[in-house]
């Protein structure tokens, strides 16, 4: 598909160049990661899960910053693929544990494999030092940014 040149009055907006970047870049991992079968939210499921280990749902919603019923939808998605199995906490029978199968492992491995092919095609019109500034520059914004309650 040929796109529009943005309407130049809007390219020193940084709301306008988010907002569109990550447009594109949502596109482009979207077709990296439908060969494997995931989408972006559940592979982000499946990093967190593997990163910790064993969480339970409502734990792995925590570090997602995603509410109860949207993790629940994800983990349901990814038990009919067969990616994650939920059991009971032996410590709190409340608590559903998730954890990944060996289906799953290998799904992720291979979807984050093709995320970071993608990314890297993503980013190829900056220089290596300039890809790097970005992603560092993104990260301080998210992690160290004002509250939402400072704001």
């Amino acid at each position: 598909m040929t796109r529009d040149a943005p309407p130049e009055v809007l390219t020193s907006r940084l709301g306008y160049l988010l907002k569109h970047a990550y447009l594109r870049l949502t596109e482009e991992s979207a077709r990296a990661l439908a060969p494997h079968g995931v989408d972006g939210r559940e592979l982000a499921v499946l990093v967190v899960l593997d990163a910790h280990g064993e969480l339970s749902q409502l734990d792995a919603a925590g570090k997602l910053g995603i509410d109860r019923t949207t993790m629940v939808a994800l983990i349901d998605a990814l038990e009919g693929k067969e990616l994650v199995e939920r059991r009971r906490s032996p410590r709190d029978r409340r608590k559903n544990i998730v954890q990944l199968t060996s289906t799953g492992r290998d799904r992720l491995r291979d979807a984050e494999s093709a995320r970071r092919e993608m990314e890297r095609d993503f980013l190829a019109p900056l220089s290596r030092a300039d890809s790097e500034h970005l992603v560092r520059a993104l990260k301080s914004l998210v992690v160290n940014g004002p509250s939402r309650s400072e704001s």
